[in-house]
């Protein structure tokens, strides 16, 4: 076992209650005060350069080597879901209808303790420490990108690495990745088709948009599947659709709420394009008009293949090959570690944190409010951080 690995090991105590601590007291959005001051307090009496953020509740900290050189950039997301918790677990969330249902809370401790392992040792550069809120829809990669961070060590990162636990799919302490495209873009879309109303018996003398939108939501799926390459698709669904007051009246409009997932920049733009002519040219076709209202979520998070090799070698040296696992293809997901690596090369790494008390296959996955995480994850996870920024900044002297 190596030392750092060991290192590592001793600090699982403090890990797991740091965790716990954060998982009691959970915070959504960009706001997350209590969970800021928390991390403060962990990394307390390190000697790291820590700034704050303006618009967001961020922590950045900045830890110098012994010497001037290359900097490293570690990822770790703060924020929790608009959940009630119904997990079981004694150290469930105090606050109705907020849970740490992602992990976020085992990110963090993880990065944490990367911190402390990174602080006791030498190497030439730095490491930036990123604490990020507002994951789950607030793009607050964005924000801290946009407040400097990448700026902070004095000269850009030459790479950037980030872990997410998994509650289910695979068995805790094994890692997974893939070069390349890793999690989809994910935007959304609002449809309002508009027409005339009037009374169910009289249909000829209204401008019904209810058939017009069904037409859509089914001609949306042939849209996908013919439209775009098999091995480069894109994911349509229509979770929404809301139209009229009573069975014998004409609405004035329908409303379709829609995500659209996609696995590169082309097919974005490509798909962006081509459902506003679909919707368009169907409400037309129908004497009616649809107005769209499009919100562009985050980008294809894109794993360097050179990165994402060099941490599958990590992965191998400190845990064994028999604990890594490339994955074929692409997950549906979205994250906005993305932003970050648009800019810097680097790689997102999943962890499996499934309780051993729990079948991967069957076990309550992310985002469920019976989700529940292994806590004997932490210390693997912070190791691995520590290594990859050790291992990175030797090479790149």
């Amino acid at each position: 076992m190596s030392s750092l690995r060991a290192a590592a090991g001793d600090l699982h105590d403090d890990l797991v209650r740091l965790r716990r601590d954060l998982h009691r007291e959970p915070e959504l959005g960009l706001d997350l005060p209590r969970t800021q001051e928390k991390v403060l307090a962990a990394l307390e009496g390190l000697p790291l350069e820590i700034t704050t953020g303006t618009a967001l509740s961020s922590v950045t900290a900045v830890l110098r080597g012994s010497s001037p050189g290359p900097v490293v950039l570690l990822r770790g997301d703060m924020d929790a879901l608009p959940l009630t918790e119904r997990s079981g677990v004694p150290y469930a969330s105090q606050i109705p209808g907020r849970m740490h249902a992602c992990g976020h809370d085992l990110h963090t401790a993880m990065l944490a303790g990367a911190a402390r392992l990174l602080a006791e040792r030498s190497f030439t550069g730095s490491v930036v420490f990123m604490f990020q809120p507002g994951e789950e829809g607030n793009g607050g990669a964005k924000i801290m990108i946009e407040e400097g961070l990448l700026d902070a060590a004095g000269a850009r990162p030459v790479a950037a690495y980030g872990l997410h636990v998994t509650s289910s799919i695979m068995p805790a302490g094994t890692f997974v990745t893939r070069r390349g495209p890793l999690m989809a873009a994910a935007d959304q879309m609002r449809v309002t088709v508009r027409g005339a109303g009037g009374h169910g018996s009289q249909p000829h003398l209204a401008k019904d948009p209810i058939p017009a939108a069904s037409e859509i939501v089914t001609a949306l799926q042939t849209f996908a599947t013919r439209r775009f390459d098999a091995f480069d698709p894109v994911v349509i669904t229509v979770g929404s659709i809301n139209a009229g007051t009573a069975p014998n009246i004409i609405p004035d409009e329908a409303q379709l709420g829609l995500t659209i997932r996609s696995f590169s920049p082309a097919a974005r733009a490509r798909v962006t394009e081509g459902v506003r002519e679909l919707i368009g040219g169907i409400a037309a076709a129908h004497g009616l008009t649809a107005e769209l209202d499009h919100e562009m979520g985050y980008p294809v998070t894109v794993n360097d293949a050179a990165e994402t090799e060099f941490a599958a070698g990590v992965v191998a040296d400190l845990y064994g090959p028999e604990r890594f696992v490339w994955v074929p293809n692409p997950m549906t997901t979205a994250e906005d570690f993305s932003y970050v690596l648009e800019e810097v090369p680097g790689a997102f790494v999943f962890l499996g944190a499934c309780p051993p008390d729990r079948d991967p296959s069957t076990a309550p996955f992310n985002h469920a409010t019976t989700a529940v995480f292994d806590d004997a994850v932490l210390p693997d996870g912070s190791a691995l951080l520590a290594e990859l920024a050790l291992r990175r900044l030797a090479t790149a002297v």
